[in-house]
């Protein structure tokens, strides 16, 4: 009778983890691209979430007894800006230091060279993915463009996870019950067979129980820490051409403009000679052409007659 109790509890039980399965397998995954981790060790969890410094409190979604969310609300906002600045790697340190005086950190860094002047000195160009609390992310984008001489293009961008991360946190109690149920039949099983099937399905519910635990990480992580990713180019490349006191992109400008102009005065022109000049003409020239001829004919006509 025990062993038939058990094989119905286990049956019941796979029927409810085979149910939660594709419900896991449906949630949104985030985007794993912009928690890629640089070489300056940052580390990331299971879903590609870089993990804050020790002490950085994640938000939590408080839910009532609907289980919808209260009146705080989880999102991700980050922000990309493309920043002219006069020298790009001196920038890129200043804004390493500031991520760290805010509370964040540098997720990923990168110098290069990307032209040489006309003395041959390396022009530098840098990007870097830095990390800030939600709250500093507006300080953080006021100090950025001071730093620039000109700022090209800003970017913010805000997701509302909220509903994601209340699904997860209800197939997570959901799971947990299974679990705790599942624990319970293994507990009370005698044979070996009843002892491997319920572990089986142990294992099974608590690696689903880990990949929801490590999405609700990602939304928290992310949403407690705002991306910001510059594009830092020298000033330098944003100047124009000059060698030795000559500007040849001022020569190119007129030579465009003296370009534009003949081509103006082309079309000109053709605008005339069509509208104006070859009606004009035809009224002219046609009648023209037919009393010239009939004079031609009646002057000939008198010398074949006295022929």
């Amino acid at each position: 009778m025990n062993t038939r109790r058990l094989a119905l509890l286990s049956m019941l039980l796979a029927l409810v983890l085979a149910a939660c399965a594709p419900a896991a397998r449906s949630l949104v995954e985030p985007d794993k691209g912009t928690g890629a981790s640089g070489g300056d060790g940052t580390t990331e969890n299971y879903y590609g979430a870089e993990a804050p410094p020790a002490g950085t409190a994640a938000p939590q979604v408080v839910v009532d007894q609907a289980g919808k969310p209260a009146d705080n609300r989880l999102v991700i906002r980050n922000a990309t800006l493309s920043l002219v600045v006069a020298d790009p790697a001196a920038a890129s340190t200043q804004i390493a230091a500031l991520a760290t005086s805010l509370g964040g950190y540098v997720v990923t860094s990168n110098t290069y060279q990307a032209s040489v002047d006309a003395a041959g000195n390396k022009i530098m160009q840098a990007s870097l993915t830095i990390r800030v609390p939600s709250a500093q992310l507006e300080a953080a984008l006021a100090q950025l463009r001071g730093l620039a001489v000109e700022v090209r293009s800003e970017t913010i961008s805000g997701q509302d996870v909220t509903s994601e991360y209340t699904d997860l946190q209800s197939h997570l109690r959901n799971l947990e019950a299974a679990e705790t149920k599942l624990q319970q039949i293994m507990d009370g099983a005698t044979k070996t067979e009843d002892v491997l099937a319920v572990f089986n399905q142990l294992v099974a519910i608590r690696d689903q129980i880990e990949q929801v635990k490590g999405q609700m990480q990602y939304y928290e992580q992310s949403a407690a820490m705002s991306a910001i990713s510059a594009d830092l180019i020298p000033d330098a490349l944003n100047k124009p051409i000059e060698v030795g006191g000559w500007h040849p992109q001022g020569v190119a400008k007129d030579a465009i403009e003296a370009l534009v102009r003949s081509l103006q005065g082309l079309a000109d022109v053709v605008i005339w000679l069509g509208i104006y000049v070859l009606p004009l003409a035809l009224i002219i020239l046609v009648p023209l052409y037919f009393i010239l001829r009939f004079i031609f004919r009646r002057l000939r006509k008198p010398r074949a007659t006295s022929a």
